[in-house]
């Protein structure tokens, strides 16, 4: 039996570092990129708005920076339930 719990905490830590890193990249994207673009409009990066340069550029660069948090993460989620490569 504490196998079967043991892997329900390890799935369910997995499914919490997903939805996380899923809002934060929706957030960054459809948030900052659509939504707030207008409240974003008067801070200047690179000789745009923030608003423009999120829906251009920044939301490509936090999927990238969430594809090695999940990696970094998972490694220890992993090393923490003794099921690592």
């Amino acid at each position: 039996m504490a196998d079967k719990s043991s892997s329900n905490a390890y799935w369910s830590a997995n499914i919490r570092i997903i939805m996380t890193c899923m809002v934060i990249w929706f957030v960054a994207s459809f948030g900052f990129g659509i939504l707030l673009r207008p409240m974003l409009s008067g801070i200047s990066v690179g000789g745009t708005d923030l608003g423009f340069w999120f829906a251009q550029q920044g939301s490509i660069l936090v999927f990238l920076a969430l594809i090695f948090f999940y990696a970094w993460r998972m490694n220890k989620l992993d090393a923490e339930h003794g099921v690592e490569e």
